[in-house]
């Protein structure tokens, strides 16, 4: 019986961690099962740009993984239970279990409501291709009417200030503002936040600082001052949450229900199972969380590729530098931010701005895409086997982690 994978997600870590196991271990021992909600490869970090209007590459997981031998299920996750190492998952066809000998958990994280009242009802967001499509057609219809249409973006983390930027310069009839709740660019170097403060000016971006939401209305909001500010679309990017479907299935989680791991991202309550991405709580070499973003996607699905192959095989786990250097802004297509940062994740005096920074930020997104979409390349001829028989490797891994335990 082969040893069974199973990836939950297909978004930039799960694609490149299945991948990437697809290529490095023998199909002779293993079998690698992806289950993805939807068809397509998502660039979520691209989407408040689809949002703004322009089209971006959404390739297909039937091509990302041709030739891999991975196994792609289009399905939902509805819940996990690692006592018994089964997924459930709803499709087409109803539900279904599907068993795991290895669980790599990279389902992401959604858009976060802050339990602000209305934002459900009410706001727009960035965080999937189906909510940044909605977006676009009410920005389409604001433009429509002959422009003056009000949008208010909320929060200005760097989702808010990118997806700020590129509806400004894209609908350049529309009226858009951006809700800080404390000093714009707080997190940037004295010389960057002038820069981005002039880009605003640029672009006819207003900036409202030091102001929290109270509520989300069809055609306003409202701000914990009192202020009542009109808006025709109010775009919600403050935070992100991940799935509870970890927690409801007992792994071990922090109070915002990401997973617990050790520093090969293994859950600590389940040695059987890994996570990546949005969803896992790790920290940095600096001592501090890893934030959700692309790059954090990158490092911990290296460090559990290394990890998975190393358990699988028997070969020494190496161990994947966990290190920010800088943080890449876009501020529409002809002007960025590029900020480097410290070992203690401070602002360095120095920063990149202009044409410069939009190179940078589009080598960065190129290459997310083209690595997760040719997960495989260069695979080699010979891939590593497995050391022991592949239906007991789990059960080797588990007995090994309670006899620690006891």
């Amino acid at each position: 019986m082969k040893h069974r994978i199973v990836v939950l997600g297909a978004g930039y870590a799960g694609a490149y961690v299945a991948g990437n196991l697809a290529r490095r271990l023998s199909p002779a021992d293993t079998e690698i099962t992806v289950i993805n909600a939807v068809p397509d490869f998502v660039q979520r970090q691209r989407l408040n740009q689809l949002a703004a209007g322009r089209e971006i590459e959404a390739p297909e997981l039937t091509d990302v993984f041709a030739g891999t031998g991975i196994r792609l299920r289009l399905a939902r996750v509805t819940a996990i239970d690692p006592e018994r190492r089964v997924v459930t998952v709803a499709d087409a066809d109803g539900g279904a279990e599907v068993g795991y000998d290895t669980l790599v958990y990279a389902l992401g994280s959604r858009v976060a409501d802050q339990s602000v009242p209305g934002v459900a009802e009410h706001a727009f967001d960035v965080a999937g291709r189906p909510s940044a499509l909605r977006l676009r057609e009410r920005l389409d219809h604001l433009d429509g009417r002959g422009g003056g249409g009000r949008v208010l973006v909320v929060g200005d983390g760097l989702t808010g200030i990118e997806t700020a930027a590129e509806i400004a310069e894209s609908r350049p009839g529309l009226s858009v503002a951006l809700l800080a709740r404390g000093e714009l660019g707080a997190r940037l170097s004295a010389g960057a936040r002038g820069h981005l403060r002039r880009a605003c000016d640029r672009l006819g971006v207003t900036v409202l600082e030091h102001t929290g939401v109270e509520a989300v209305e069809a055609t306003r909001v409202l701000c914990a001052d009192g202020t009542v500010l009109a808006s025709d679309a109010t775009v919600w990017t403050a935070g992100f949450a991940v799935s509870p479907i970890a927690a409801a299935g007992g792994l071990e989680v922090t109070e915002n229900g990401q997973i617990v791991v050790d520093r090969t991202m293994r859950s600590v309550s389940h040695p059987d199972v890994y996570a990546v991405g949005d969803c896992v709580h790790t920290l940095g070499d600096n001592g501090r969380q890893l934030p959700m973003n692309c790059g954090s996607a990158g490092y911990t699905g290296r460090q559990a590729i290394e990890a998975i192959v190393g358990r699988l095989t028997g070969r020494e786990i190496a161990n994947i530098k966990l290190v920010y250097r800088y943080n890449a802004i876009s501020l529409g297509r002809r002007d960025g931010i590029l900020q480097l940062i410290d070992g203690a994740a401070r602002a360095k005096p120095r920063y990149l701005g202009g044409r410069t920074a939009v190179r940078v930020k589009e080598g960065i997104q190129r290459g997310a895409l083209w690595g997760t979409s040719h997960p495989t390349f260069g695979l080699p001829k010979r891939r590593r086997r497995l050391t022991a028989a592949p239906g007991a490797v789990a059960e080797q891994e588990t007995a090994s982690a309670e006899k620690s335990a006891a």
